[in-house]
């Protein structure tokens, strides 16, 4: 899984999983693990025909419970009469993954002839569906029919990916990813108070290039700004993500401007800014870029073999400059990473570059700063509050950075 996938502090929520009769069946335990990892409790209804892949002892063996199979038992009393109702007394969230075809044509005509499509019609909160068949049998025109009808309904609809299929067909009708899934289902029981917001983030490293194969660069991986991304989108934000080159993914919720240099990322920010109602900066961009030697390769016989000089030149401060076109109803969320004088240095670029909040971290120490999961942080915002964070995972650090914001 993606570090910037991995929210946990979802605890107290349930997520009941239905799972039908599909050779992707397996996969769904995965999706059982990732659940538990968000601190989320399960508990899973499995189909007659997913018995056949998989067995109801693999759930219960992770942890999910109650796990249900058959409508009716044939020991008495070994369930209770409204097994068919509980999901929907308790369970936050349903996901039905896979979901077959046959799945999908009973949900759409509201049948409700065994323990899934039962609990299903009965289910009175959000409902998720992942779809996994022969690609000719997702393509045909009944199987659409149903689809559209269950987005009718109510349903949040994740649609299959294209590949290969386990009988040698290729085409769309596989499994979404785990962690489609699990985003999809985190974002239907996450607090929704940045809809309607659009926030603009950054994130990663640039490269600034002085000859035809070499750059300028940190070593940042864009974690801290991609688990902003996240954050925000889980609560319902539009967000637009601007990023250096990063091996990072996001859902295709979330919209996706890619950039190498400072230049490039300045021009795309302050193209999107004037129509953005919270940024968050957090790339950390090149203060200077060399000044070019040309477009070809720079060759160790060009000098002396004394050493070369390289000239640098200043790149355009990209907070500095949303900070001072920035709208009373916009807000500005800036990053530090810095080496000392953390409080300091914070506060002055909170005054000097007219942010609402700036987020500091001491990348010398251990366990906070570029290629790490957690981050250790000093916030301070305009109103003067000023708070030092333990070190967290930067998902959890990102999700206060939204309540902090939120506060106002």
């Amino acid at each position: 899984m993606q570090p910037h996938y991995t929210f946990a502090g979802f605890m107290g929520k349930r997520v009941h999983l239905g799972v039908t009769g599909s050779i992707a069946a397996y996969k769904v335990l995965d999706l059982v693990r990732s659940f538990q990892e968000a601190d989320c409790m399960v508990s899973a209804t499995l189909t007659e025909s997913c018995t056949r892949f998989i067995q109801p002892l693999s759930f219960e063996a992770l942890g999910a419970s109650p796990v249900y199979t058959r409508m009716f038992k044939d020991t008495l009393g070994s369930e209770t009469a409204f097994d068919h109702l509980e999901p929907g007394q308790v369970a936050d969230v349903m996901v039905i993954a896979p979901a077959s075809a046959n799945t999908i044509a009973k949900l759409a005509f509201g049948l409700a002839d065994d323990m899934l499509s039962c609990q299903a019609l009965a289910f009175p909160g959000p409902k998720l569906i992942a779809p996994a068949m022969n690609p000719r049998m997702w393509s045909a025109p009944a199987t659409q029919r149903n689809w559209a009808m269950l987005e009718e309904l109510g349903y949040i609809r994740i649609q299959p990916e294209s590949g290969h299929v386990a009988c040698g067909d290729t085409g769309t009708g596989r499994l979404p990813s785990v962690d489609e899934i699990l985003i999809a289902t985190l974002k239907a029981i996450s607090p929704q108070d940045l809809v309607g917001k659009k926030v603009l983030i950054t994130l990663g490293p640039t490269r600034e290039p002085w000859d035809a194969v070499r750059f300028w660069s940190n070593p940042s991986s864009g974690t801290m700004g991609a688990c902003m991304a996240m954050a925000a989108y889980l609560r319902g934000a539009d967000v637009t993500v601007v990023t250096g080159p990063t091996a990072l993914s996001f859902p295709a919720g979330i919209s996706r401007v890619s950039v190498t240099t400072a230049h490039q990322m300045f021009e795309a920010c302050t193209d999107l800014w004037p129509g953005t109602d919270m940024g968050c900066l957090t790339a950390a961009v090149a203060d200077y870029r060399p000044v070019p030697f040309g477009n070809e390769k720079f060759k160790k016989t060009t000098s002396d073999g004394s050493g070369i000089t390289v000239a640098f030149e200043a790149n355009q401060d990209i907070l500095k400059t949303l900070g001072s076109t920035k709208k009373t109803s916009q807000k500005l969320i800036g990053f530090a990473a810095e080496t000392s004088n953390i409080r300091d240095e914070a506060a002055r670029k909170l005054e000097t570059k007219n942010l609402d909040l700036i987020a500091a971290n001491d990348i010398s120490k251990s366990g906070s700063g570029f290629g790490v999961a957690t981050n250790q942080m000093f916030v301070l915002d305009a109103q003067g509050r000023k708070e030092l964070w333990p070190q967290l995972p930067k998902t959890e650090v990102a999700w206060r950075l939204w309540d902090h914001l939120l506060l106002d």
